[in-house]
């Protein structure tokens, strides 16, 4: 395979930016997946192809990797973002695939929160990555990250207790508790990519 001598820095940037937007397109596809009225099968078919747009992506920048001799940053670091960005994408997917297949009609008014800490979350993934030419101004970003990641973790802890409480039967229990799962594996994946940030951030400072 043919090395490059010259740096290709603008595709990286490029690929991670097209990554982190199709993250916010996934994102909102969830709010509508659990609204009620809403036409979940089209939506699930929607969410199943940013899922094979987000491998597409993640594909590029490691086809780039291997083809590239100087890049922007540690080829370790543009490994490390692009498989936690893919990791978000796919539990996203994993989320609105289980609701579907599962057939569950209503879901607790906590997951709406939950997935609305993910669409923000995706949001201030996408304002980053232009950022990550310079590596400046990105302290408020991972921060934001962190504390949405907290939260999270909050309302996921509420939702055991609710699924825990004698509300719902067992089976409609273990079903709802593998999307809640999915959704919080999605919440700490955004916490590694802004924790990867931090550390290109202060290596490249």
């Amino acid at each position: 395979m043919r090395l490059r001598l010259t740096p290709r820095e603008d595709s990286y940037y490029e690929l991670f930016a097209a990554s982190a937007n199709n993250l916010v397109t996934a994102s909102r596809l969830l709010v509508e997946i659990i609204s009620v009225g809403t036409d979940r099968d089209a939506l699930i078919t929607k969410m199943a192809a940013c899922e094979h747009a987000g491998d597409e992506h993640t594909h590029a920048i490691m086809r780039r990797l291997n083809e590239s001799f100087i890049t922007p940053f540690d080829r370790e670091d543009i490994y490390r973002l692009a498989s936690n960005l893919d990791d978000i994408m796919d539990y996203m997917d994993a989320a609105a695939d289980l609701i579907g297949l599962y057939q569950i009609e209503h879901l607790p008014k906590e997951v709406v929160r939950q997935v609305e800490v993910l669409e923000r979350a995706s949001e201030l993934t996408a304002e980053a990555m232009p950022r990550l030419r310079s590596m400046k101004n990105l302290n408020e970003y991972w921060i934001e990250i962190n504390r949405l990641e907290n939260q999270a973790d909050q309302i996921y802890r509420r939702l055991l207790a609710k699924l825990f409480g004698g509300e719902f039967d067992a089976l409609t229990v273990l079903k709802m508790k593998e999307v809640i799962d999915q959704l919080e594996m999605a919440a700490d994946a955004f916490e590694h990519v802004a924790n990867t940030i931090e550390s290109i951030s202060l290596k490249e400072g």
